[in-house]
């Protein structure tokens, strides 16, 4: 069986701190971070403040768990990319959805296109339409470090 999640979290207070320079790098090293606890990434995208990752959770993990190593190690390997990121964190919380395969295909054409989204939504207005459309309730008290 695969349970496919849709995974979001930004950088602590949204600063946009994931530059063109480490973008592309720190989505591979992510992708290895996920490989690596048997739930591969299927495509992880987003934008200077945030990211996006569709992935296959290992029936052997629990999301909570994965997204805290993926968080950890990525935050631990960001710092050791330039000196100025030597502060960098992740917000505390996240966001996760799960995905029928019937949506893979919407899903990875939303996620590719981050840049061009967020001309016109910041994340938190994109957090608010995702947990409205996947009928999650959102206590904003709480998410918004």
């Amino acid at each position: 069986s695969s349970l496919l999640v849709h995974l979001i979290f930004s950088t602590k207070r949204r600063e946009p701190l994931i530059t063109a320079e480490i973008e592309s790098e720190l989505h591979k090293y992510m992708a290895t971070v996920f490989s690596s606890l048997k739930s591969p990434a299927l495509l992880i995208g987003g934008t200077e403040d945030h990211i996006h990752t569709l992935f296959s959770l290992s029936r052997s993990q629990a999301v909570a768990d994965l997204v805290k190593a993926v968080k950890t190690s990525s935050s631990k390997w960001i710092k050791t990319k330039d000196g100025r990121l030597g502060r960098f964190e992740w917000q505390t919380g996240y966001g996760a959805f799960s995905i029928g395969q019937s949506g893979v295909a919407a899903l990875k054409r939303y996620i590719a296109n981050q840049k061009e989204q967020h001309r016109r939504h910041s994340f938190q207005d994109e957090l608010r339409l995702l947990c409205r459309k996947y009928g999650v309730g959102l206590d904003e008290r709480y998410v918004w470090d």
